[in-house]
């Protein structure tokens, strides 16, 4: 199994650059920018790091098609993947935070250049432009129930001369899953603890199933939260503070695998909603005090949903690890937060060479 990193999207590139080139030293496959709706340009941001390294791959993580056209898409990371010299991916999601600060709605017959707002059928069109422009096939015109692109390309994208980028999907629910197995050349799941790991190693077998050809070296990566500190309190200081963008606390839920049901009603009446949303107080405050949830629930999600504690800890995660990989997960995206090369070290010495 591989190890992948990503970064806060606050970064300035040239740190960023610092922590590519540092991970490349440590042997890790890929780094990955973040999307959000007010920080660096996830694009962009991305140069300083491809100028300074030679072997790691680089992308943005996550694309909409309902933020940016996934023409646009293309233009983009094609323009770094010449840069890179074939070394550029992306991945393409369903919209998260982006979305939510543009307000983006799209009723019936009010919006412009789309249909409505059908997400799964919308990142399967943008897989497919994605493709189409990279395997420089782009001299028609697309047609698809969401995205229409009727101008032909008469370079059809020729300039494009490395080997294509990596199209990901952004894949957790089991509708994306197999959507990403069957169009996409890899997919990110974020914050797929062990109990859910069976059901969707599942979703993404039936979905490679379907595929037209057999897939070449498709990879499935896991986005984990890192908060291993050397201070214990530190550390968890941090994953409660971060704990309300874990992927089982975000709608639809997936607390069922981890509280009772009226342990998991608790969280959701305490995460982003109503009067009482004290994980996004917890996050916005800095402070990781998550009120009206008893400790007790907090720490159960903490211990499930991502990795914190102390130096003595890592062994233990390193566990969990190994069943992540035994179960066919091929790259663990491990997302780095406060003081973000000291996490790297840790990966680079302790985590890294007991994977691969």
């Amino acid at each position: 199994m591989d190890i992948e990193i990503n970064l806060e999207p606050d970064l300035h590139p040239d740190e960023f650059a610092e922590l590519a080139v540092a991970a490349e030293e440590y042997g890790v496959r890929a780094i990955w920018s973040s999307s959000y709706h007010q920080n660096w340009d996830p694009f962009l941001s991305l140069v300083p790091a491809i100028q300074k390294t030679s072997k790691i791959l680089l992308g943005p993580l996550a694309i909409s098609p309902f933020e940016m056209h996934p023409l646009k898409m293309a233009n983009a990371v094609l323009t770094l993947n010449e840069l890179s010299n074939g070394r550029a991916m992306i991945a393409v999601g369903a919209g998260g935070g982006v979305l939510g600060a543009m307000n983006y709605k799209c009723p019936q017959g009010n919006c412009h250049g789309l249909k409505p707002f059908r997400i799964i059928r919308a990142v399967r069109e943008a897989v497919e432009i994605l493709h189409l422009a990279a395997g420089k096939k782009f001299n028609l015109k697309y047609e698809g129930e969401i995205f229409t692109i009727p101008r032909p390309f008469m370079q059809g994208f020729t300039w494009a001369k490395s080997p294509p980028p990596k199209i990901y999907t952004c894949s957790t629910e089991p509708q994306m899953l197999r959507l990403g197995a069957q169009f996409a050349d890899a997919l990110q799941m974020s914050d797929v603890a062990l109990p859910m790991l069976d059901e969707a190693m599942d979703n993404i077998k039936i979905g490679l199933e379907r595929r037209e050809a057999p897939a070449e070296d498709f990879r499935v990566g896991n986005f984990w939260a890192w908060h291993i500190k050397e201070d214990k309190e530190v550390s968890y200081k941090e994953a409660r503070r971060e704990l309300i963008y874990r992927g089982s606390l975000l709608p639809p839920y997936s607390l069922h695998h981890f509280l009772t049901e009226d342990e998991a009603q608790i969280v959701i009446d305490n995460w982003n909603s109503g009067a009482n949303n004290e994980f996004i107080k917890a996050y916005i405050s800095r402070s990781g005090e998550i009120k009206n949830v008893p400790e007790t629930l907090v720490s159960t999600l903490i211990s499930a949903l991502c990795s914190a504690g102390d130096l003595n800890d890592i062994d233990r995660e390193l566990e969990r690890f190994e069943v992540f990989k035994k179960a066919g997960i091929t790259d663990l995206v491990i997302r780095l937060f406060d003081e973000p090369m000291k996490g790297l070290k840790m990966i680079g010495e302790r985590v890294l060479p007991t994977l691969q």
